[in-house]
């Protein structure tokens, strides 16, 4: 495999480094090729702007989706967006390594995801889903959180981990085409014994070493719906 790890955590010596550090170790350890994106230490620009283009079509009036879709055709992408994206291209692996922040992925990384997912190359008319421009690829999330595991489900005070993953999982992932596996989550980190991480470090590695084997989640195929994107089972 080819592997883009893309981890977003401030602190070196964090839990959710750690995970990085051991998801490197476990991959090139296969044999598979690995690259890492380290956001913070890159100091990576979350804000997308006019900046990301270095020609535009449009110099009176931004849209930024249109200007990605132009910027990948001249090759006017700003260079820290081209080589981000020469990453992901090159990966048929993306795992994206991150504590939860309220609800969601750290600013950084949906900063990662917004100049990166460009349009044209990612996803554009109806290139989504097992039609987007990822297609072929997987992505595993992992993520650590402060909250202890059965705070989360149908009835639990914070509702299902799945709801709050949703924008990303499907409108994100699944939307540009990539096979979306379980996520890994490693619970109640900042509170948790010694011994209790070790073993969250045990489980990531077993899961790591068998990843070419996980099913992803299932999300909607295109040939369920008519040209309109209406389901085809209400025609019936």
């Amino acid at each position: 495999m080819k592997v883009l790890i893309v981890h977003a955590h401030p602190e070196p010596q964090s839990f959710t480094t750690a995970m990085r550090d051991l998801a490197l170790e476990t991959l090139q350890g296969q044999g598979h090729e690995v690259q890492v994106s380290d956001l913070y230490a890159m100091n990576w620009n979350p804000v997308a702007s006019a900046a990301d283009f270095v020609e535009r079509e449009n110099s009176d009036y931004l849209v930024y989706a249109l200007e990605q879709r132009l910027g990948v055709k001249k090759g006017c992408l700003a260079a820290d967006i081209q080589s981000e994206l020469d990453k992901l291209l090159w990966a048929d692996t993306l795992i994206l390594n991150f504590p939860l922040y309220w609800f969601s992925v750290p600013a950084i990384l949906k900063g990662w995801i917004d100049r990166v997912l460009v349009s044209g190359v990612c996803y554009g008319g109806k290139r989504f889903y097992d039609q987007g421009g990822l297609s072929g690829k997987r992505v595993l999330v992992s993520l650590t959180l402060g909250g202890r595991e059965h705070m989360f489900g149908d009835d639990a005070i914070h509702g299902p981990l799945e709801d709050m993953l949703r924008p990303l999982l499907r409108g994100t992932l699944a939307y540009v085409g990539m096979d979306v596996l379980q996520p890994f989550v490693a619970w109640h980190v900042p509170y948790i014994s010694h011994e209790e991480r070790q073993k969250f470090l045990s489980a990531y590695q077993q899961r790591l070493e068998t990843i070419g084997q996980d099913q992803p989640i299932e999300f909607p195929r295109l040939s369920q719906f008519d040209e309109f994107l209406y389901p085809l089972a209400q025609k019936s």
